[in-house]
């Protein structure tokens, strides 16, 4: 084929991808693009493979690719996108910023903000329609934007809401074309994406200059990372390194914990059994209070539905690191500079770990089954020393949001599949239609497993 698996990539990256485990095995080498500017890469889809890449040590494998460079082009050098002694300095210097005590503190304003869309969900005295992937990504940056930024969030939600989709879209475009134009070509979407970034980095610099004119003892991630220092050198951050973090974390910390809250609260809407075992443990442990950090770890029923949500829909679907020196994985030998991709969608799909893969099944993580798993079986959030600083957060608010709103309320989530888009984090391709109803007397709940749902269809480019 003259383009490779181009075209197939485009047009459903996620069935390619798995269709090349599924037919070819563990490690596969695909290729896509024209002769002369052809990419190749690996495919590792098998939990032993995905360990060695990820969790193999950081000098054996990068994230010198294409697609980071263009995030990193776009949204900074934060610590999503760093590498070598630049990136082991900014983890040693956010990570104290990110401990399990230190997002304790941020449970109040998850269930806060998941209170106040409660609320207008309840306003209706019967039932009310709506789109949920609008309303968890409104609740999202309402959450990550009080979290890095504190108080005075509601100017700049509405700029970064419309502006993270085009400057996103223009990072995928980017990356994924067969033949990319040259970087000073002022096309219509550059233009569109330039005047998105400038908005953008207009409303972080803004922010960002409050609090460092106001110091005090505020607990937002912004007045947090003025006062952060290198624990080796005590280094502070220069100013374009808080703007690049902080742009990090609005990407990374509302786009895919909203999807991630999209496809749960969805899938509960489609299985009333599992949905009823979520009430029974809300009424257990919570007795319709707010919940607090203390009851995180008491809500396991609402955890393991979180958690099989972002098996099956995970937010970063497929990611890639550079073999620097080379490496020989399954049997496979890799070049040295060879591109490897690993995929949480296919190997959250593996037969060999995931019977009935796309049963929605959250018993797959009762305690007892996720301990007995291969640790790479399962990583939405990668793995090894590269693995999401804020994996903890995430998950937290997921819940916290899970928790809250269901109290009081059940959902009935429309029947059609949920097309997919794939750019730069999985994310559904339109509305998400549910109906929120006042919840009926609790019936007894039944272990019976959910019913397999419909296959959602996928469409998008490669990220």
């Amino acid at each position: 084929m003259l383009l490779g698996l181009a075209r197939q990539l485009r047009r459903d990256q996620l069935g390619t991808l798995q269709g090349a485990m599924t037919g070819y095995g563990d490690v596969v080498h695909l290729a896509a693009g024209p002769p002369g500017r052809r990419a190749r890469f690996y495919l590792v889809t098998h939990p032993d493979g995905v360990q060695q890449v990820l969790a193999g040590g950081a000098e054996g494998y990068s994230k010198d690719t294409l697609f980071y460079r263009e995030i990193a082009a776009s949204f900074g050098d934060g610590l999503l996108t760093s590498n070598g002694q630049r990136w082991r300095q900014q983890r040693r210097t956010l990570a104290p910023l990110f401990t399990p005590r230190r997002v304790a503190r941020y449970v109040a304003v998850m269930a806060d903000e998941a209170a106040r869309l409660r609320h207008r969900w309840t306003a209706a005295a019967t039932s009310t329609r709506v789109d949920l992937h609008a309303e968890m990504v409104e609740y999202t940056l309402r959450v990550v934007g009080r979290a890095l930024f504190g108080a005075g969030m509601d100017d700049a939600i509405p700029t970064i809401r419309v502006t993270f989709p085009v400057v996103s879209e223009a990072v995928r475009r980017r990356a994924t074309a067969a033949i990319p134009l040259p970087p000073a070509w002022p096309t219509p979407a550059r233009r569109r994406a330039a005047s998105a970034m400038r908005a953008l980095h207009a409303v972080v610099d803004a922010i960002v200059e409050r609090r460092r004119d106001a110091p005090g003892d505020a607990e937002d991630l912004v007045s947090l990372l003025l006062a952060a220092r290198d624990p080796e050198t005590g280094a502070p951050l220069s100013p374009r390194e808080v703007r690049d973090q902080v742009l990090i974390f609005l990407l990374a910390g509302h786009e895919t914990t909203a999807t991630t809250l999209t496809f749960a609260l969805h899938l509960l809407g489609r299985h009333p059994d599992v949905q009823r075992r979520v009430h029974q443990e809300l009424d257990d442990v919570l007795a319709a209070r707010a919940p607090t950090a203390e009851d995180l770890g008491r809500l396991t029923y609402t955890t393991m539905v979180v958690k099989e949500a972002m098996r099956l829909y995970p937010p970063a679907y497929a990611f890639g690191r550079r073999s620097s020196n080379g490496d020989r994985i399954g049997g496979h030998r890799i070049p040295p500079g060879s591109i490897v991709v690993v995929s949480p969608w296919v190997t959250h799909r593996h037969p060999a770990y995931w019977p009935d893969p796309e049963r929605f099944d959250p018993e797959r993580f009762h305690p007892a089954a996720a301990s007995a798993r291969h640790r790479y079986a399962w990583f939405p959030f990668g793995g090894g020393p590269r693995a999401c600083i804020g994996s903890h957060f995430g998950l937290a608010e997921a819940v916290v949001a899970v928790a809250v709103l269901l109290t009081g309320r059940e959902l009935r989530a429309d029947p059609a599949p949920v097309p997919l888009s794939t750019a730069i984090t999985l994310r559904p391709a339109g509305p998400v239609r549910c109906e929120v109803v006042p919840r009926r007397p609790t019936a007894p709940a039944t272990t019976a497993r959910a019913a397999e749902p419909q296959p959602y269809p996928a469409s998008g480019g490669p990220a």
